[in-house]
Formats: structure tokens, C-alpha cells, sequence
């Protein structure tokens, strides 16, 4: 990982806060007057009227540095150790395919965890501000940079034990529901929502055994995985609205991005980077001896 990497990303991501905070702040004035609703109308960006996982995935998507594109990730991390053909061949299948070890993959998710959580670190930190008014626009400034590294490592780890390219092309004004319920499914494994890791597994089961991108892609959105992304959007939904009010209305504390979102980054970013890492490092996509459990059997079929 090179250290202008780091820079750029958080220069972007900075900029982006900036960007929301002056929304937030403009919308009032006087911080005595705020109230829930004027919360939700600045993190509701996609205008359901309520803050939801889909909403930080759209911000943290449309956040220059956010979009991991595979191909360059991939050919970034192997060609200092592996000649070209190598590399090709895990860009055009994945690195498992392409014979590269399971300790050097472990070895590059493990570093690819250390930077991003060092990234939001920092960035939490340079988020601090006094209360007051300028509270407020802090509270979406926290939770974009700490999902929006999440959804970074989410697609690094993903890519490094096998997943094929996420589509994060916005169509309009929206992205592909696909791409959205995969990255919640993602999201969900890493807080640990019940029956996401399922998913995520069946998924790989799905891709390794040639299971054709359309059937997976109605699994997703209206089939056989599609309640389990309800059901994680849903937890999601709970835990995302605690936090906001828990940590503005409940603790006001002064110093938002340096307390909370510092606070949060030690306390879950690598966890949650771990468990999905610990699901990736065994599915058919990464471990071709991958015992497939009932559960992701069943899931597989039922996208046929």
C-alpha cells in the first residue's frame, strides 16, 4: 500500500464531509429548533424518510475514493511478487485460480484492513468540531467516513478471495439494486446479522459452480436471498437510527468526529473487517475443498 493512497483518499473523503456538512448546517440555523425529522432530511438521500443502510451505501458510493476498481486493485497488490501472466490470470478469474497462496492473499486482506482502518482514523480526527450548530452537520460526516472505508475494505477483501467485479456504475441518478443488496449483504456480515454470512457463502457457491450472473442477480432482488437483504436492511435501519439520536440528541457530545467517530473506528472497524474476511477465506471462490452446508445448498438451488 502506498502512502499517497491514504493521502488522496482522505483528501477526497474530506471534501465530501465538507460537502454534507454545509448541507446539514444550512438547512437551520438554530441547533435549539432541530428536531428528528431535520436529522433524517439530511441523511435520507434516498428520500424514503428514514436513514437506512441504502442511504450511506449511495453516499458513500457517489464519495470519490470509494469505488474500488478490481482489475487495478488486483494487479496493484500481486505484480510485485508475480509476472504478468500470473497477475492476468487472477484479474481474469481470481487470485485462488491463479495459484497465488492462500498466506499471501491472508497476508495482503490483513494489510488492506490496517490501512483502511488507519484511513478513517485519521479522517476522525480532522472531523472534529465544536457543538453547538455545527453538531449536527457532523453526525453525517461520522457515519460517511466510517461506512464509506468499510464499503472500501468490504470490496478489497471481496475481490481478494474471488469475487467478481461489483458493478458500482450509477444508472442516473441510481445504482443497480443488485450492487446495493450485495453490499448490504457484505455490511451485514460484518456486524454479524444473522444469515448474511449464509449469503455471502451461497453467493460464492453460486459463482464457483457457473450459476449464470442473471439468476443470481433475481436471487438477490426478488428471489431466495432477497428476504435475508430485507432482513439485514431492516437491522441495519434499528442500529443506524440509535446511533445518530443516541449520539446527538442522548450524549451531545462536544467533539463529534474526534470522540465518536474515532471511538467507533477502534472499537469496531477491525472486528467487523474480521468477520468478513473470516467468511471470504472459506467459500468455493477461495477454498476449492469449501464444504457446502445445507443452508448454502439450498440457497443455491433455489436460484435455479
Amino acid at each position: 500500500m502506498v502512502k499517497t493512497e491514504g493521502e488522496q483518499s482522505k483528501k477526497t473523503l474530506k471534501e465530501n464531509v465538507g460537502k454534507i456538512a454545509s448541507t446539514a448546517t444550512g438547512k437551520s440555523k438554530d441547533i435549539a429548533t432541530k428536531t428528528k425529522d431535520s436529522v433524517v432530511s439530511v441523511v435520507d438521500v434516498n428520500n424514503n424518510g428514514e436513514i437506512d443502510i441504502e442511504d450511506i451505501i449511495i453516499v458513500g458510493l457517489k464519495t470519490p475514493g470509494i469505488r474500488i476498481n478490481r482489475a487495478d486493485f488486483l494487479r496493484r497488490e500481486f505484480k510485485k511478487n508475480h509476472p504478468l501472466e500470473v497477475v492476468d490470470l487472477a484479474i481474469e478469474h481470481n487470485p485462488a485460480y491463479a495459484k497465488i497462496s492462500k498466506s499471501e492473499i491472508d497476508k495482503i486482506a490483513e494489510e488492506v484492513i490496517k490501512f483502511e482502518r488507519n484511513c478513517v482514523s485519521g479522517i476522525s480526527a480532522a472531523l472534529g468540531a465544536p457543538g453547538g450548530a455545527a453538531m449536527l452537520a457532523t453526525i453525517p460526516a461520522d457515519i460517511t467516513q466510517y461506512y464509506g472505508y468499510m464499503l472500501r475494505a468490504a470490496q478489497k477483501l471481496m475481490y481478494l478471495y474471488g469475487f467478481p467485479e461489483i458493478d458500482t456504475e450509477e444508472e442516473g441518478a441510481r445504482f443497480d439494486s443488485e450492487t446495493m443488496n450485495i453490499l448490504i449483504i457484505c455490511l451485514g456480515v460484518m456486524f454479524g446479522v444473522q444469515g448474511a454470512n449464509t449469503v455471502i457463502k451461497a453467493m460464492a457457491t453460486a459463482l464457483g459452480k457457473g450459476v449464470e450472473k442473471q439468476l443470481l442477480k433475481a436471487s438477490l432482488t426478488k428471489g431466495t436471498i432477497y428476504p435475508i437483504v430485507k432482513s439485514v436492511s431492516k437491522w441495519f435501519g434499528v442500529k443506524m437510527t440509535k446511533e445518530v439520536f443516541a449520539g446527538f440528541f442522548k450524549k451531545a457530545i462536544p467533539v463529534v468526529g474526534g470522540v465518536v467517530g474515532g471511538g467507533i473506528t477502534y472499537l469496531s472497524f477491525k472486528p467487523c473487517c474480521d468477520r468478513l474476511k473470516e467468511s471470504l477465506q472459506d467459500t468455493l471462490l477461495s477454498n476449492p475443498k469449501h464444504h457446502i452446508s445445507k443452508e448454502e445448498y439450498k440457497m443455491v438451488e433455489g436460484m435455479k
